[in-house]
């Protein structure tokens, strides 16, 4: 009956018809006739250059595969979220990419309902268990740049986190934490600082840390937004990076080579991420399985002319 067969009497085609409307069943190779194919890409702030990278990273592959991208910014409310899934429906999505979330419970209800397959970049929460998600070596990364600052003879080191509730933010203090144990430095609860990723709070944290008497010789950002932010705070206090303060960041953004200094940071392939979401999210979408639910992408350290070796800096004593 749901293949078109005409061996059944028109009074129950009419009942499993209604009965189908009425529970917005969708037969997957139905979805695309006599519509434009489409994935949504939800993001829960779009104010941000990475995020635009992974838009990038999207529509490299959504426009080979002749697949259009729907682009939306939903916060948590529940009158937008409400509005999304509405505008969802209408436009019969094939599969939806969520940055930085955790997907509400009633979205992942009516999703899974809808049978519309999901993918997640950098969840939010735990882990996903029944959703692919697509993250970057953020540990690993976090480490990495701890280790870079400690082989250049820093031991003050200031952190200044991302949003608490991201796992690639867990995941890079985890990585800090990491390297100064392994290299038995010990943290120092008064140079760790919260920050949410943005340029403003990387200038208030950074500003917090160089206000110490006993500031660090060296801060990682854990984001470049941030790192920014720090040389702001440190250009208005008099100091000089990295002559007076190393600073090194995570992300790669466009903007990190043409700071001034150029940034030394944390590259995690933003644009790739994205393509392999998008090329996941269209696997699922066609009924494939996907065999590994969580990869992630290598981080790679690049060094440019923020960081230095604390022996070589002015204004500063070895300890």
């Amino acid at each position: 009956m749901l293949n078109g067969r005409s061996d059944v009497s028109p009074q129950t085609r009419e009942l499993i018809e209604r009965l189908l409307r009425e529970h917005d069943y969708r037969p997957r190779n139905s979805r695309h006739s006599g519509r434009a194919r489409l994935i949504d890409l939800v993001f829960n702030d779009l104010d941000s250059p990475w995020a635009l990278e992974l838009v990038r990273g999207v529509e490299d592959v959504t426009h080979a595969a002749g697949v259009g991208t729907v682009v939306s910014q939903v916060h948590r409310r529940t009158t937008a979220t409400r509005q999304w899934l509405q505008n969802l429906r209408a436009r019969a999505s094939d599969g939806v990419v969520f940055v930085t979330s955790d997907v509400a419970e009633p979205v992942h209800t009516e999703l899974h309902r809808l049978r519309v397959p999901v993918v997640i970049i950098d969840p939010a929460g735990g882990a996903a268990t029944d959703v692919p998600t697509i993250g970057a070596t953020n540990w690993s990364g976090g480490r990495t740049a701890t280790d870079h600052l400690i082989s250049l003879g820093h031991r003050r080191i200031g952190f200044i986190a991302g949003p608490k509730d991201l796992l690639c933010s867990r995941a890079r203090l985890d990585g800090f934490r990491a390297a100064m144990e392994a290299a038995g430095v010990p943290v120092d609860p008064g140079l760790m600082e919260q920050g949410d990723f943005r340029n403003e709070s990387g200038y208030q944290a950074g500003g917090r840390l160089l206000d110490r008497p006993d500031r660090p010789t060296a801060i990682f950002a854990s984001s470049d937004q941030m790192a920014l932010g720090v040389y702001e705070a440190a250009r208005r206090r008099g100091l000089r990076v990295p002559d007076d303060l190393s600073v090194i960041g995570f992300d790669d953004l466009p903007d990190a080579c043409w700071s001034s200094p150029p940034l030394t940071t944390i590259r995690q392939p933003l644009a790739e991420m994205g393509a392999l979401a998008a090329r996941t999210v269209l696997r699922l979408s066609r009924g494939e399985t996907i065999e590994t639910p969580r990869v992630e992408l290598v981080t790679k350290l690049i060094v440019r002319e923020s960081t230095k070796s604390l022996a070589e800096t002015r204004g500063q004593t070895t300890e």
